[in-house]
C-alpha cells in the first residue's frame, strides 16, 4: 500500500485541485458563487451537502471537488475521509477551514491489506497538502500505528503466530534501540505456568512465549503495557464451534495495540521508561491440553481453578500482569479481546473501560473524545468480586452465573495488580464488522489513540 507519509505534505503552494467542505446550513450561500451549469452539475450528482456526499464540478479547463459534513466549522478526524476514499488520485488542497483534526482519517482512508492478494490495488493515492504543519507528523504517527494494528489483526494466525509477534517487538526494538527479553520452554513452564499451560498444546512453530520489551531512560517513570497475545483461540477443551472460532485470528489484537501504542511511545521520545509485555499462545487442542476443572498456580502464588478453557485469555494477561507489577511503575494499560460480553454491552465500535482510579478514567474518557477514539467506562464493582471465588482454589476464570462477563474478567485481572498501582484495562473488539468511511471492515484500532491521549498529555 502507499506510504502514509506520502498522503499528507505541507502545503507549500503547490499545484493541486480544491477541495470545497460544506454542511447544509452553509450550501446556499456557496451555491450562489457558482455558475448555472455548476449548480446544474451538482444538482444532478445530488450534492446537498449532506454527511459524506461528494461531488467533481467542471471549473474551465480544470475541476474541483465538494464534500458534505456534519459541521464545516469543526471537522472531526474522520471528516474528511469518504473523500480520500472516493475522489481520484492527484493532489488536494482544502479551501478555507481547518483540516487538522482531519488529517488522520483521510490517510487511514486509503489503507488497504492486499498481502495475500494477487494483484495489489492500483488506485492512485490522493495527496492532501496541509497548512497545519504542526498536525502533520502527529497525525502520520498515529496512522501508522492504526495501520499496524489493522494488519496484526487481518493477517491469518498461520502467519501471525507467537514467533511473528516476537519477530515485530523484535523489529520496534531494532528500530528505537530497545532490549527485547523471550521466557519460553521450561523457563516459561516454570515462572509463567498459566501462558504455559494454555500455550502448551500448541504445534512446536506456535511455541507460547512471555515476550518484553523495555525500553528508555531508567530514572523516567515506568509504565507497562501488556497485550494479550492469543495468535488463535479454538476455545480449547470446551471448544468454541465454528461461528465462534471464524474471527479468532484477532484475538491477539490486545498485542497488537500493545505493540503499536509502544510505537508510538518510542518515536514520540516519551519521557518513560516503557515496559511492553506481551503473553504470546495459540489456545489449541491435543492431549496436553489444560482441562476445565484443572488447577493452575499463577507466577503470583495465587491458585486458579480452571471452570472453562475459552476463558484463556485471563489467564496469560494474569501472569504478565503480575511481571508488570514485580518492578512497580507509575501506570499499566493493558489491552485485550477479552470478553463477548463487553461486545454484547457496548457493541462493537466502544472499547470498555475499566480503571481503579476515577481521575485516569476520566483523562482516558477525555483523551478518547480528543482523537475521536471513544471508549466507555464499566465498573469494577466491589459486590461482583465473588463471582471469581472458587470452592477448591483461591480463583475461578469463569463464572457459571454468566452475570457481569465483562466486569468479572476485569476483577479477575485486578487481583494479579499490586495494590496501589494505577492500572486501566481495556476490553477492545478489534475488529470492526461493517465499514465505515475511513474505517473498513476489518482488524481495527479502538482505544489506542485514547490510551496515547493520556500518556502524552501524562508524560509528554
Amino acid at each position: 500500500m502507499t506510504d502514509p507519509a506520502a498522503l499528507i505534505q505541507p502545503d507549500l503552494g503547490q499545484t493541486a485541485i480544491p477541495l470545497h467542505i460544506l454542511d447544509k446550513s452553509g450550501l446556499a450561500d456557496w451555491l450562489a458563487g457558482l455558475s448555472a451549469g455548476q449548480q446544474a452539475v451538482l444538482a444532478a450528482q445530488k450534492f446537498e451537502g449532506g454527511a459524506g456526499e461528494t461531488a467533481i464540478v467542471p471549473d474551465g479547463a480544470g475541476w474541483f471537488a465538494a464534500g458534505g459534513v456534519a459541521d464545516a466549522a469543526a471537522l472531526g478526524g474522520w471528516c474528511l475521509a469518504r473523500l480520500a476514499e472516493v475522489l481520484p488520485g492527484g493532489t488536494y488542497r482544502l479551501v478555507g477551514g481547518n483540516d487538522d483534526r482531519a488529517l488522520l482519517g483521510w490517510t487511514a482512508a486509503q489503507y488497504r491489506f492486499d498481502r495475500y492478494r494477487t494483484a495489489a490495488s492500483t488506485a492512485a493515492p490522493r495527496v492532501l497538502l496541509s497548512k497545519a504543519e504542526a498536525a502533520i507528523a502527529p497525525a502520520l504517527a498515529e496512522a501508522a500505528a492504526v495501520n499496524m494494528v489493522r494488519d496484526l489483526v487481518n493477517t491469518p494466525a498461520e502467519d501471525m503466530g507467537p514467533a511473528q509477534l516476537e519477530a515485530e517487538a523484535r523489529m520496534l526494538a531494532r528500530q528505537h534501540h530497545g532490549v527485547v527479553h523471550v521466557i519460553s520452554g521450561e523457563a516459561l513452564e516454570r515462572d509463567y505456568p498459566m501462558i504455559h499451560a494454555v500455550g502448551r498444546a500448541a504445534a512446536r512453530s506456535h511455541a507460547p512465549r512471555l515476550i518484553e520489551l523495555e525500553w528508555g531512560d531508567p530514572d523516567h517513570p515506568r509504565i507497562a503495557v501488556v497485550g494479550k497475545g492469543v495468535c488463535f483461540d479454538s476455545g480449547g477443551l470446551d471448544i468454541k464451534p465454528s461461528s465462534g472460532m471464524a474471527l479468532m485470528k484477532k484475538d491477539m489484537g490486545g498485542a497488537a495495540h500493545a505493540l503499536a501504542l509502544a510505537g508510538l511511545i518510542m518515536a514520540g521520545g516519551l519521557k518513560v521508561r516503557l515496559h511492553l509485555l506481551i503473553p504470546a499462545v495459540e489456545n489449541a487442542i491435543a492431549g496436553n491440553a489444560f482441562r476445565p476443572g484443572d488447577i493452575l498456580r499463577a507466577r503470583s502464588g495465587l491458585s486458579v481453578e480452571i471452570t472453562n478453557t475459552d476463558a484463556e485469555g485471563r489467564l496469560v494477561l494474569g501472569d504478565a500482569l503480575t511481571r508488570a507489577c514485580e518492578t512497580p511503575p507509575a501506570l499499566i494499560l493493558d489491552f485485550a479481546t477479552l470478553t463477548g460480553a463487553a461486545r454484547v454491552a457496548l457493541g462493537p465500535d466502544l472499547p470498555a473501560l475499566f480503571t481503579r482510579c476515577d481521575a485516569t478514567a476520566e483523562a482516558l474518557l477525555r483523551a478518547g473524545l480528543a482523537s475521536d477514539d471513544p471508549c466507555w467506562r464499566l465498573p469494577l464493582h466491589e459486590a461482583y468480586r465473588e463471582y471469581v471465588k472458587s470452592d477448591v482454589a483461591d480463583l475461578q476464570n469463569s463464572p457459571a452465573n454468566g452475570f457481569a462477563g465483562a466486569s468479572a474478567a476485569a476483577l479477575f485481572l485486578d487481583r494479579f495488580v499490586g495494590d496501589g498501582i494505577d492500572w486501566a484495562h481495556f476490553d477492545t473488539f478489534a475488529w470492526r464488522p461493517v465499514a465505515k468511511p475511513g474505517r473498513p471492515k476489518g482488524g481495527e484500532a479502538l482505544g489506542l489513540r485514547a490510551a496515547w491521549g493520556l500518556l502524552q498529555e501524562r508524560f509528554g
